[in-house]
């Protein structure tokens, strides 16, 4: 059965949710403060974590980094706030996905569904694939390590994710409808929510959007990755996207 934290100080929808998930067969562990649910994810293991970000002890926000600094658990953000630049750097910051309140249990069920299928994908015995390369890229799945130039690349899970799957097609452009089902193991979502993480990747690799030497938007048709062509100019790492 997959175990969940939730991490609610709301006392009402706090139950709400363990009951919800427990009628699910879930295991269900709560907590209502960041450094609850810290200790908790130092101690136990869990498939999947639901944050809320009014916290009384530590912004939600603040929590999900440290989350991320000792465990790669999905962490789902479950917030009243609707704000979308503070949606994208949730995205930014290690969030596997996102629920803004008040939110339906069939709506939650169907991200959780998505986030665990991803998570047992990413976890499973299949054999490893080898090691992918691309021009400068090797990417290798098993140890799910990547580099460029032979430099270590510091990636989250998500942009390695994304990386590997576009980078097992070199040349070939994705619909970015088959990224959110391959990827995020979603029948829909935000565009958003791709174009965040392709421009964390391009800054990672050294280019923009505007410049780009792997990875290449066509509009309205998809995502490529490729050698760069002789001469491709390089913008460095931390490269900025331009303003729209």
């Amino acid at each position: 059965m997959p175990s969940v934290l939730v991490v609610e100080d709301d006392q009402f929808v706090r139950s709400a949710l363990i009951r919800h998930l427990t009628e699910a067969s879930h295991t269900v562990r709560s907590v209502g403060t960041a450094l609850e649910a810290l200790r908790e994810v130092a101690h136990f293991r869990f498939d999947v974590v639901i944050l809320d970000l009014g916290l009384p002890d530590l912004d939600g926000s603040e929590a999900l980094k440290m989350l991320r600094g000792i465990t790669d658990v999905p962490v789902i953000i479950a917030t009243a706030r609707d704000d979308e630049a503070e949606i994208v750097r949730l995205l930014n910051d290690g969030a596997d996905d996102y629920l803004t309140k008040p939110f339906s249990v069939e709506h939650l069920s169907a991200r959780m569904a998505a986030v665990l299928r991803r998570s047992r994908a990413l976890t499973s015995d299949d054999p490893p694939s080898r090691v992918i390369r691309v021009g400068g890229l090797a990417i290798d799945p098993l140890r799910r390590q990547a580099e460029l130039d032979g430099g270590r690349l510091d990636l989250t899970r998500r942009e390695f994710d994304l990386l590997a799957f576009l980078a097992g097609r070199p040349g070939v452009v994705v619909a970015r409808k088959e990224l959110l089902a391959e990827v995020w193991q979603q029948s829909y979502g935000d565009d958003q929510t791709i174009d965040v993480h392709l421009s964390w990747l391009r800054r990672k690799l050294g280019e923009t959007a505007a410049r780009p030497r792997y990875l290449h938007t066509l509009r309205g048709v998809g995502v490529k990755l490729e050698p760069p062509a002789p001469g491709a100019p390089v913008a460095g790492p931390g490269a900025h996207e331009p303003s729209s």
